[in-house]
């Protein structure tokens, strides 16, 4: 029996972007999705020890292109990414690997190639601490989830 996922769902976000209260709602940590809490978002905004980057066409590109370079050489199924200027989503099967592995891995090649490439993201937070993971075990799950990643956000507007 194989008890591997067919994939991971992996989200990240911009450093000071979607911080907890957001007006948006926001997950907490093995407790889901909240509910807006005005408060607690100023809170924590006021709270950020550096001014929020967005990425870029040229710096979305870039980071696309870590992505894949990755995927090629973990030897990682890459089945859909999305680069936005606040966030990311990346479905990708990585054979023996954990989910947070695989996610803290994403983000640290492409930190690295963001401050290789533009001195603002030295010295600095580029992404929120942690992010989310979560397991596809299906194929209507992984259809879903590369649907979101592909188009979804696009219809919504979603930069």
């Amino acid at each position: 029996m194989n008890d591997e996922p067919l994939a991971f769902f992996i989200t990240s976000t911009i450093y000071g972007t979607f911080l907890q209260g957001d007006p948006r709602g926001w997950r907490k940590w093995k407790k889901g999705f909240q509910t807006p809490q005005s408060r607690l978002a100023k809170w924590h905004a006021a709270r950020l020890k550096h001014p929020i980057l967005l990425l870029g066409r040229e710096q979305r590109d870039a980071v696309d292109a870590e992505i894949q370079r990755l995927s090629n050489y973990r030897r990682w199924r890459l089945w859909a990414s999305a680069v936005r200027t606040n966030h990311l989503h990346v479905v990708v099967h990585a054979h023996g690997f954990a989910g947070s592995k695989v996610r803290d891995q994403i983000k640290a090649n492409c930190t690295r190639v963001l401050r290789e490439g533009w001195k603002e993201f030295v010295d600095r937070p580029v992404w929120s601490e942690g992010g989310d993971w979560q397991c596809v075990n299906d194929e209507n799950g992984l259809e879903q989830v590369i649907l979101y990643v592909t188009e979804a956000q696009d219809r919504k507007g979603i930069e």
